[in-house]
């Protein structure tokens, strides 16, 4: 019996850290995926560019992972995981427990860009509510973001 719950532990810290090496990569994915991004809107115009991120299947959608651009006022620009909201003001948007995410998004941007806080959000993939963390970088004014569900 000792040595089974011996093996239980091991297995147990063993999926926690591959849980935090995965919660890690989607991390990096993300925030390379920003960069690309941001890097496209400078080379190619906003026009060229938000088709690309609003394109479902283009190289700005990775599974789970995907673009989206605000604009200072919160009208989204571009949105790889919901075309709906393109051209709709989500400045007012909260998640299930009232969080402000546009808000927040928009002024993790604008101080330069690093992660917001933790809300929920539907996932595509799974299409169940889960708590998601986005990374923001500035694009001249607007808000370039990509979130990972942890």
């Amino acid at each position: 019996m000792k040595r089974f719950l011996q093996v239980m532990v091991a297995v147990v810290a063993l999926v926690g850290c591959l849980g935090s090496a995965f919660a890690a990569d989607k991390k990096e994915e993300a925030k390379a995926l920003v960069k690309k991004a941001v890097a496209a809107i400078k080379q190619n115009g906003h026009e060229a560019a938000f088709a690309e991120i609003s394109n479902p299947t283009g190289k700005f959608v990775k599974g789970e992972l995907y673009i989206f651009v605000l604009d200072p006022k919160g009208v989204m620009l571009a949105h790889g995981g919901n075309a709906k909201l393109v051209g709709k003001t989500v400045l007012e948007m909260k998640d299930s427990e009232g969080t402000f995410l546009t808000k927040d998004h928009i002024a993790v941007a604008k101080k330069g860009g690093g992660w917001s806080k933790e809300y929920k959000w539907t996932n595509p993939t799974t299409r169940k509510i889960e708590t998601k963390i986005a990374y923001l970088e500035p694009a001249g004014d607007l808000a370039v973001g990509c979130g990972f569900y942890k």
